[in-house]
């Protein structure tokens, strides 16, 4: 489908006055010839593939920028999942690698790598546990780099220990943070279902199926989507809303498909796929919790929440995949809360609670996303909330996270601030009847009946 010259003046204006930007330039990269039984050896290897395979990727963006005059916020690059390439080595300490991903990114310019991972949702290799035990050193010793592990899927059910293992490195990398408000846990997430052309952080990977190199672009416009509806009249119904809300997708969507296709020309890399996801910025008049409101609930939290997020991600997905055949990755609505200034207003007011969110994840395209949590909690109250999400993901075969910052020293009520994208959290309590019991069984939750398709 060409791009017609109409579609560029609704782009530029949808720039101009409404916050369209594109959040990132992914270039997905396999590190799988890096693997070496030398940790140092095979350290320096992912540093100089990251910096040959991406030398001109920030420039390129540059160029587009300039040239198309939509912003591009972030350049980032994901990676093969580090705990695949690091089987050949018996090093216990994987922070090496981190370092090299970190030290690549810095040099090539890029802002996040993401990859430093694992895919354990049925069973855990010794790398696999290698690397989680590695997450809390190697994200307190780096600036861009990003992990993510993947816990459970609706095909092998949830691997509990390596869920509890996980509450504990989240407390852990809090810890290791803590002087800088726990920023490395910011930088971390627990996935259910977890895609593998993923080009937002913390959990972009370059999964197995993809080539060598990829071009994947991550669209955002929760600003566009809200300034559409705004234009509604007063007495629009919810069918009115839900055909505003796909021909404003289909339109974001185009603008991400002309820059993706550039990008893949100019680098001469494969292009990928479009991530439509309406991913919040902490700026004013960017934000998904407005766009609830608009469409007619009270507060963000509030009752019909959950109804009218339903509406807004189904509608994102439709008007997507008409716009492009490559819409790929999450593609929906992202509810992150430091990121978000409407779900922070509505968090500090009391209306939006941990619990309300998690029942908002059954329809959002992730899970409980920047959320930060009194520093005092237990490692078996972060795992029941990852072990609730799971379940949420596995039994209705949908993609589910979690990213919790335990903010070490501080309570429900104040406030941590990371600046930049991130943004700032404030608090929120949690509910403290976890118990030990659930979180210490191990084990693994079997998968559902409808995991079995063939």
């Amino acid at each position: 489908m060409q791009i017609t010259p109409q579609e560029v003046i609704q782009t530029l204006n949808m720039v101009s006055k409404q916050n369209l930007d594109i959040r990132t330039i992914t270039m997905g990269i396999s590190t799988r010839s890096c693997t070496h039984e030398d940790i140092d050896i095979m350290a320096r290897r992912v540093y100089d593939l990251l910096c040959t395979r991406a030398e001109h990727l920030v420039e390129t963006a540059e160029d587009l920028e300039s040239e198309f005059g939509i912003p591009i916020v972030n350049r980032r690059i994901s990676v093969t999942p580090t705990a695949e390439i690091c089987a050949a080595t018996t090093a216990a300490d994987l922070t090496p690698i981190a370092k090299a991903l970190d030290d690549a990114g810095k040099n090539v310019g890029v802002d996040f790598v993401g990859g430093f991972s694992a895919l354990v949702q049925k069973g855990m290799t010794e790398a696999d546990r290698r690397l989680i035990e590695s997450i809390p050193h190697a994200l307190a010793v780096t600036d861009r780099v990003c992990s993510s592990i993947n816990v459970a899927s609706t095909r092998a059910g949830i691997n509990m220990d390596a869920a509890f293992m996980l509450g504990e490195t989240i407390l852990e990398t809090a810890r290791a943070t803590a002087d800088r408000d726990s920023i490395g846990c910011a930088k971390l997430v627990v996935f259910a279902n977890m895609v593998e052309d993923n080009p937002f952080m913390a959990g972009a990977i370059h999964g197995g199926g993809e080539s060598d190199t990829v071009i994947n672009v991550g669209v955002s416009g929760p600003g566009v989507v809200h300034a559409a509806l705004e234009n509604l009249p007063k007495d629009a119904t919810i069918t009115d809303i839900a055909e505003e809300i796909k021909r404003t997708a289909f339109r974001i969507t185009r603008a991400g498909e002309l820059m993706a296709r550039e990008a893949s020309r100019r680098l001469d890399v494969p292009m990928g796929i479009i991530d439509l996801s309406l991913a919040p910025t902490p700026a004013r008049g960017d934000s998904v919790a407005d766009i609830l409101e608009t469409i007619g609930v009270g507060t963000c939290g509030g009752p019909g929440t959950t109804a009218a997020l339903a509406l807004l991600n189904d509608a994102v997905k439709k008007g997507g995949v008409m716009a492009s055949s490559s819409v790929g990755g999450l593609s929906g609505a992202f509810i992150p809360v430091s990121e978000d200034e409407g779900m922070i207003r509505a968090a500090e007011r009391g209306a939006l609670t941990i619990e309300k969110l998690e029942a908002m994840t059954c329809v959002c395209s992730v899970g409980l996303d920047m959320i930060a949590i009194p520093g005092d909690v237990d490692a078996e109250t972060i795992f029941g909330i990852i072990a609730d999400e799971c379940a949420i993901g596995v039994i209705n075969n949908k993609t589910t996270a979690v990213r919790l910052i335990p903010a070490i020293g501080k309570s429900a009520g104040e406030r941590l601030e990371f600046g930049g994208l991130l943004g700032s959290a404030p608090i929120m309590d949690v509910n403290r009847h976890a118990g030990t019991v659930f979180a210490r069984r191990g084990g693994h939750f079997p998968a559902p009946l409808n995991s079995l398709k063939n």
